[in-house]
């Protein structure tokens, strides 16, 4: 097979040891690594149609893979107004006031990235941001994506005056009279307004998503675990893939909702392992809760507000259903599960569909924010998969437990959040990913604040947890062999190794010696994803 690309003085990180390989210089062929050697050998693989690639000296590693994110939801929520700046109520009425001068009459203002923290004791509603958004209608989504601040004028115009009923865990928040506040929580309640707004084409969709993974690639990604499958993702992807433009190699997992029957259940099976050259369906998400922030989270014990008190499924018992009927079908499983209660009732279920059925299907829970001591064990006994967003502790709480997170849940359980170390002791596989756009996308970031867990606009303030930071390695490893061993794929991807795929992230220096606080500036020099360049820097 011809040998397609040959990198030269290299340094080969092994992501198992956190050592150098002793040989300098990889060839590629048929998307596969197929030589590691010293650059004579490697060179005298090449002919004149082979890309040549001297690193001088630059580090290689198996491309970096997000293990959790919303590529194609993404790339839509952030083509609007970027609220994640803004820490008070006076710089988010000043952001919004700049952008509503900017609009033609009855335009719809979007926004992103809306810290609840920023109304401090107020409650979270559109009346906070009164004048500026008198008679505009806008929809501002807060950061955990699960909730959105909806104007005046976008809820008259989609015909929302009051309480609505849902078949799932989601409410349109009214006053004491009935009036809507604007705030709507989760999915369900969002869509009633979210339907009333302009929709972008399908061309303007597809070109959104392409930029947004493009800028993936050159941040170091070549993989990710895209956790919806929802409007038009997969014809996307397939559009992307058909004309070489996906650089990133994607495993979907569509949304198992409350009231799926057996129609729909079966159609999910049936669809796994549908894709492309570099994407496909595999695995199913489901959601046990929402968010601890607006109050959606199941925990064992009301937070301050006295909400976060009830699971996602009204009926957590089918939910247990589903994942034995997806167990025994052999479909892995994702479960987004915040709350104690929630992480709880989710191993219960795995532990239940596995009784005489230890098939080796690999379940994972995605977020796990605070869980107590007993749980810990759970995961490496079950062979359930902890899939952690550092950033998400970095960057929306702090470690004085001023923040809204930590109000709602106390002292006790506050000192729990994100409990990446203890996890991973336990023998748990973590897996790390930016759950983007909720948090940045850049690999190296997360891998930073995995270490550091510090907020990233402000790396001077104290730790949140400290005592639960992982090693430069191991939050490498989060990045590269973690995703590998959740997706099934541990022996051709994860590691530089003849026979791997050629998904490749070269860096200007070794990530392992960088400080944590400077990694995210760690020039990416290189990204390769199925032994194609997709990223390639000028000094390259």
């Amino acid at each position: 097979m011809r040998t397609s690309l040959v990198l030269l003085s290299a340094r080969l990180l092994d992501p198992v040891t956190g050592r150098l390989l002793p040989e300098s210089a990889l060839a590629v062929a048929g998307g596969r690594i197929s030589a590691l050697g010293d650059d004579r050998e490697i060179r005298a693989l090449a002919d004149s149609s082979t890309t040549v690639v001297d690193l001088k000296g630059a580090v290689v590693t198996p491309g970096l893979t997000d293990g959790h994110l919303h590529p194609v939801s993404g790339a839509e929520l952030t083509h609007g107004l970027d609220l994640s700046g803004c820490t008070d109520l006076d710089s988010v009425r000043e952001v919004l006031a700049r952008e509503v001068r900017t609009l033609k009459r009855g335009a719809w203002l979007f926004g992103w990235g809306l810290d609840p923290n920023v109304f401090g004791d107020r409650p979270v509603e559109s009346a906070a941001l009164a004048p500026v958004l008198d008679g505009v209608p806008a929809l501002l989504q807060l950061f955990d994506a699960h909730s959105m601040l909806a104007s005046p004028r976008a809820l008259e115009l989609a015909g929302v005056d009051g309480p609505r009923t849902f078949d799932q865990a989601a409410e349109v928040v009214c006053d004491d009279a009935g009036r809507p506040t604007g705030l709507l929580l989760e999915d369900a309640a969002c869509e009633l307004v979210e339907r009333a707004a302009p929709q972008p084409t399908h061309g303007e969709r597809r070109e959104r998503l392409a930029a947004a993974l493009r800028a993936m690639a050159a941040a170091g990604l070549t993989g990710g675990h895209a956790m919806d499958a929802n409007g038009a993702s997969l014809a996307l992807y397939a559009e992307l893939d058909a004309v070489g433009a996906l650089p990133l190699r994607l495993r979907v997992a569509p949304w198992c909702q409350p009231g799926t029957d057996a129609d729909g259940l079966r159609a999910l099976i049936e669809q796994q392992g549908t894709g492309g050259a570099l994407w496909r369906t595999a695995g199913v998400k489901l959601f046990m809760d929402g968010t601890i922030d607006n109050g959606t989270a199941w925990l064992e014990h009301p937070d301050c507000h006295g909400e976060s008190t009830h699971a996602f499924w009204p009926d957590p018992a089918a939910y247990s259903h589903i994942i034995g009927e997806l167990h025994r079908a052999g479909v892995p499983t994702a479960t987004h599960a915040i709350g104690d209660a929630a992480v709880r009732h989710v191993l219960d279920s795995v532990e239940k569909a596995q009784a005489g059925d230890r098939s080796g299907v690999r379940h994972r829970i995605e977020h796990i924010e605070s869980v107590p001591d007993d749980t810990l064990r759970r995961f490496a006994e079950l062979g359930v998969i902890a899939s952690m967003q550092p950033t998400h502790c970095c960057d929306f709480t702090r470690a004085d437990h001023t923040d809204n997170w930590s109000r709602r849940l106390g002292e006790e359980r506050a000192s729990r959040a994100w409990r990446c170390r203890d996890l991973r002791d336990s023998g748990a596989s973590v897996v790390l990913g930016s759950d983007w756009p909720i948090a940045p996308f850049p690999p190296l970031g997360v891998m930073a604040g995995a270490r550091h867990r510090r907020p990233s606009r402000d790396l001077t303030q104290p730790p949140h947890g400290p005592e639960q930071a992982l090693t430069s390695l191991e939050a490498l490893q989060g990045m590269t062999l973690g995703p590998a061993f959740a997706a099934g794929e541990e022996l051709e991807a994860g590691r530089l190794a003849v026979g791997h795929r050629a998904d490749l992230t070269v860096l200007a220096d070794n990530p392992l010696s960088v400080a944590a606080t400077e990694l995210p500036d760690l020039p990416v020099l290189l990204t390769v994803l199925d032994g194609r360049p997709t990223h390639r820097d000028a000094s390259l």
